[in-house]
């Protein structure tokens, strides 16, 4: 059955843009905004495989977030998930917030083979999910940069290539990634979407880009 569809605040000048673009193509409104609806509901019928990376440099800013985006997602179709050592105040929070433990017990990647421990994170994840997107928040890997920032790298290169259906967020410590060489830093913002940094209660988002020397020259 077909439905009339009404759309606000579509102002003057944005109707006639709407007009001159139709003529210009021969079809009608209508048409350009059923394609732009049709467009939009394909993509939204896909879920997304995201990978961000958030710097943090203290437990306050880390805690404010998690409680914020679980008061957030508390009606959203999510599997929230996180792994990482018990130890850590983070994880204690999303335990008491009942997000999924898919940490492997137990708790030493280290003494193992990385990839394959890994490997059984991802496959409790996808079991618990019953294929609901996720939002996972990996607290591992940051455990794992303390020691060794270049093996850090490396698994997010290999988690990039095996991404999860939803949300993956990868914490870091600011001082672990300056205190880094600036190829290892470089390598670890490459195999990320986005980029966040917390400040207390804020959040910024990190553009990254190459440059050419005579950027520097101009406005």
């Amino acid at each position: 059955m077909v439905k009339d569809l009404h759309i606000r605040d579509i102002d003057t000048k944005i109707h006639s843009q709407l007009g001159e673009a139709a003529d210009q193509l021969g079809i009608s409104v209508n048409s350009i905004v059923k394609d732009a609806i049709d467009r939009w509901l394909k993509t939204q019928s896909q879920i997304p495989k995201k990978h961000d990376l958030v710097l943090y440099a203290d437990d306050r800013s880390m805690i404010h977030l998690l409680k914020s985006m679980d008061r957030i997602t508390k009606e959203a179709n999510l599997f929230k998930t996180f792994c990482g050592p018990t130890a850590y105040k983070a994880v204690k929070l999303l335990k008491k917030l009942n997000w999924f433990d898919a940490t492997v017990h137990p708790y030493n990647p280290r003494a193992r083979n990385f990839e394959h421990y890994y490997a059984q994170i991802a496959e409790k994840i996808i079991k618990g999910s019953k294929k609901k997107a996720i939002c996972l928040f990996d607290f591992i890997i940051e455990d794992i940069s303390k020691s060794s920032l270049k093996e850090a790298v490396k698994l997010e290169a290999m988690f990039d290539e095996n991404r999860l259906q939803g949300m993956t967020f990868c914490p870091y410590r600011t001082n672990t990634v300056i205190s880094a060489e600036i190829g290892d830093m470089m390598e670890l913002f490459s195999h990320h979407d986005r980029i966040f940094i917390l400040k207390e209660e804020e959040v910024y988002k990190l553009h990254v880009t190459a440059e050419s020397v005579h950027k520097l020259f101009l406005n």
